[in-house]
């Protein structure tokens, strides 16, 4: 009675549940309130509601599945190890064929910058001598276009890889899977923005024929390069390897010189070294690869909600999922909001292209913001933005990495591992943060931001997945 009473006569105390308008509104009249964060699942939509109950039934098969995906991710052991030709290498590959990023498209609906990067593999592998004839054959049928992700591969912005192009070979010691990534050519006017200028194509050649060899035979010299090691330090260093690539690339640099030094002629090792120090972002296509090979290890498992591809390909978005094989779930690619470069706006830019993703999906990027606050100036937003868009995504994952920590967090792990039901529910989009290529072909790089995933990807997966689990009964 005495505890009622003083309920009753003493001060106002309000816990706000859901929308924040409401305690903002108070706050704004003086009341002092506690906000709780909550929202309905799914956000309400009753019909999303009974595909997670339905799934809900199925939760310990489920669980174990994902266990088991989640295991082989924190177990991958990436490693650098060779440099070859993607026609020599890449399983699969033919003479004919082009890679590009994202999922599926064909070359009458490709985007400008895709478009520009086609047009310039085909003048470098010699197919075509100006950019009319290379049209002309895109279109012709002869050449076979397919995603790097069903070819074991990766590629920022287009993605473009072609048969006498170098890749990066990372082999992922725990499974035994391998992973290829092509080379990245820097910032600005550069072939996976779909600049094709003859300095272009003459860029692409001495990377074959100078850098590459160069590069195979330091990290040949240095027994291969742990990468999960050399990203866990960078993390350490203010990187998040994805759009901030600076300390790995350093490390990457400090690795190979000694064998670099060694193993290279003194007198043309100088435009090597030169153009690696030039080149802040030259770790990124090696972080994909590494995320790669992390995650095709974890692919095909049945039964398993774990996302193991984010893509784009400039007109769609796509994500695969391990349980649910080599299926893509596609919508509408979104436009990325960020800083552009002088001269530029967003009447400039394409929809959100490339395979970086894969990062974010890997537990990177934008997932480990929080670990590369100066990221901020590059992408827009503020430091303590980055810290909350890392502390969001712990509720989307299913595990965090803890080879992978964040100083920021008192060195909590990264949050890994992304789960199509745990999207769903709470309507959270995973973060990314990107590149801005230019619509057109030729223009090159434009900017760079943030952008979320779409949530019909993921709605489109747990349909799936709703399916699979009625007919088996």
């Amino acid at each position: 009675m005495t505890l009622s009473r003083n309920l009753i006569n003493g001060p106002v105390k309000v816990v706000n549940v859901g929308l924040d308008s409401f305690a903002n509104n108070l706050t704004s009249l003086g009341v002092a309130n506690i906000h709780v964060e909550w929202r309905p699942p799914a956000n309400g939509d009753p019909h999303l509601v009974r595909l997670l109950a339905l799934i809900e039934q199925n939760i310990d098969v489920i669980n174990t599945a994902n266990q088991k995906a989640i295991n082989r991710l924190l177990e991958a052991q990436p490693k650098l190890v060779d440099v070859k030709l993607a026609g020599d290498v890449i399983p699969g590959f033919e003479r004919n064929m082009i890679l590009h990023s994202g999922p599926p498209i064909t070359w009458s609906k490709m985007c400008g910058p895709m478009r520009g990067a086609v047009i310039g593999a085909l003048i470098y592998e010699g197919l075509a001598d100006n950019a009319e004839q290379a049209e002309k054959l895109a279109a012709s049928g002869e050449i076979k276009f397919a995603p790097c992700h069903e070819y074991s591969a990766v590629g920022p912005m287009s993605g473009i890889i072609s048969a006498s192009m170098p890749v990066f070979v990372v082999e992922n010691e725990a499974a035994g899977n391998r992973a290829y990534s092509n080379f990245n050519e820097g910032l600005g006017k550069v072939l996976r923005f779909g600049a094709n200028s003859p300095e272009i194509i003459e860029r692409l050649r001495w990377i074959r024929d100078v850098l590459a060899p160069a590069l195979r035979d330091a990290i040949l010299a240095c027994g291969g390069i742990d990468l999960k090691t050399l990203t866990a330090k960078a993390l350490q260093m203010g990187d998040e390897c994805h759009n901030r690539n600076l300390a790995a690339t350093s490390l990457l640099i400090r690795t190979l010189m000694p064998a670099l030094v060694k193993t290279y002629p003194p007198n043309k090792l100088e435009e090597v070294v030169s153009f690696l120090a030039k080149n802040d972002h030259f770790y990124l296509n090696i972080s994909m690869a590494a995320c790669k090979a992390t995650l095709d290890a974890a692919h095909g498992i049945q039964g398993s909600t774990l996302v193991t591809a984010m893509a784009r390909n400039g007109v769609e978005f796509g994500i695969r999922v391990s349980g649910l094989g080599n299926e893509w779930f596609t919508s509408p690619a979104p436009y990325v909001k960020g800083l552009y470069f002088p001269g530029y706006d967003d009447e400039d830019a394409n929809p959100d292209l490339g395979d970086s993703a894969i990062t974010e999906t890997c537990g990177l990027g934008g997932f480990a913001m929080a670990a590369a606050p100066a990221i901020v100036q590059f992408v827009g937003g503020t430091p303590q933005d980055a810290l909350n868009y890392t502390l969001e995504m712990y509720n989307i994952t299913l595990t965090s990495n803890p080879a992978y920590t964040i100083p920021n967090l008192g060195f909590r792990s990264t949050p890994t591992g992304i789960d199509v039901l745990k999207v769903v529910e709470t309507g959270i989009n995973p973060i990314i943060n990107t590149g801005i290529a230019h619509r057109e072909a030729g223009v090159g790089q434009v900017g760079a931001g943030l952008v979320r995933a779409p949530m019909e990807c993921f709605i489109a997966a747990l349909r799936r997945l709703a399916e699979i689990i009625l007919t088996v009964g």
